[in-house]
């Protein structure tokens, strides 16, 4: 299994910005970035294939953006315009090749990292 580091998480108020980063110990076909707020399901936010195909959640378009450097395997999230309801804990995860209806589906990702907080203030 890869293993993979996420990093970049904090406090910041709303509206402010952050950008989490993951380094991935080898090769991943799709990568995902995951949240989990305390007494809330894990609930997937954006994705990413190897040929740069993207999903993201309704909650989060428009204001946040994942991006990757196949060359260092690196995944990014750009947040942007963040809210209280950003508030969570952030994971990165990566898995083989997935429908277009599996990419933001927890389940369906066989690596995760540890999680990096953030925490978004009023």
């Amino acid at each position: 299994q890869v293993q993979l580091v996420e990093s970049g998480g904090g406090s910041v108020q709303a509206g402010g910005s952050l950008r989490l980063s993951c380094a991935a110990s080898g090769y991943t076909y799709s990568m995902g970035w995951f949240r989990q707020a305390p007494g809330k399901e894990r609930e997937g936010v954006a994705a990413i294939d190897i040929d740069g195909r993207t999903s993201y959640a309704d909650s989060v378009k428009g204001r946040f953006t994942i991006s990757q450097d196949n060359a260092k395997n690196t995944l990014y999230l750009q947040m942007n315009s963040l809210k209280p309801e950003d508030t969570a804990m952030y994971y990165c995860a990566a898995g083989g090749p997935l429908g277009l209806g599996l990419r933001l589906s927890p389940s369906a990702y066989r690596s995760w990292g540890q999680g990096t907080q953030v925490t978004v203030s009023s």
